[in-house]
């Protein structure tokens, strides 16, 4: 069993919370405001707990960044040194609004949130994974018609090992994944959520992943 702390209590946060704590690991979960977060988990699996973020860096072994990727540098910042020395799992997009509210340009263009986090998180290993598809897919990927692909970026091989074993807690077949090398490989998959909004506007709300055809 391991200690998994997620940072925010949204969609992304409560679904990987709940597949988590279903395979047996220790789950905190927690946003800004904690008795908010207590609301959302609320009718979810009992043994997920709901503490403040500082205190969730501090005492998870494994830290999941899903706070909106536009503010997640500053967040996550604040916490290095609660941080320090733990895998931060970052499964957010920094994209900037569309008038439509979906995700129309990039935060940081010829670069990445993964790069931002590792660069300022050293004493810290982050991984980046699972953004490159809906939310409801990161926990049921045996749900898609076509197997999907889930890309791993880091620059610790250790660290990278350790979250695809979680990956496979969450449904991921080792075919399924991909490992791309280092951080650095994290802004291709950042760039891939360009095309989610417009499929999005063409095909609603319907589950996929951006994958890889072999």
């Amino acid at each position: 069993m391991t200690s998994i702390g997620i940072l925010g209590a949204g969609r992304v946060g409560t679904n990987l919370a709940a597949k988590l704590a279903a395979a047996g690991h220790q789950v905190t979960i927690g946003g800004r405001d904690v008795s908010e977060s207590a609301a959302r988990v609320a009718g979810l699996d009992p043994r997920i707990a709901v503490a403040d973020q500082r205190t969730i860096a501090r005492t998870a072994d494994i830290v999941i960044n899903a706070t909106p990727g536009e503010s997640s540098l500053d967040r996550l910042t604040d916490l290095r040194a609660d941080l320090a020395g733990k895998i931060v799992i970052d499964v957010s997009n920094a994209t900037r609004d569309a008038a439509d509210g979906l995700p129309g340009d990039l935060c940081y263009p010829g670069g990445s949130l993964g790069e931002k986090l590792q660069a300022a998180l050293p004493d810290t290993h982050v991984v980046k994974t699972l953004n490159t598809m809906l939310f409801m897919v990161m926990t049921a990927p045996e749900t898609l018609a076509t197997p999907p692909t889930v890309y791993v970026s880091g620059d610790d091989e250790n660290a990278k090992k350790t979250v695809i074993g979680l990956l496979g807690d969450l449904g991921w077949k080792p075919g399924w994944v991909e490992d791309l090398g280092d951080i650095t490989t994290a802004r291709a998959t950042e760039a891939m959520i360009l095309v989610v909004p417009h499929v999005l506007r063409r095909n609603g709300f319907t589950p996929f992943a951006v994958s890889l055809a072999r």
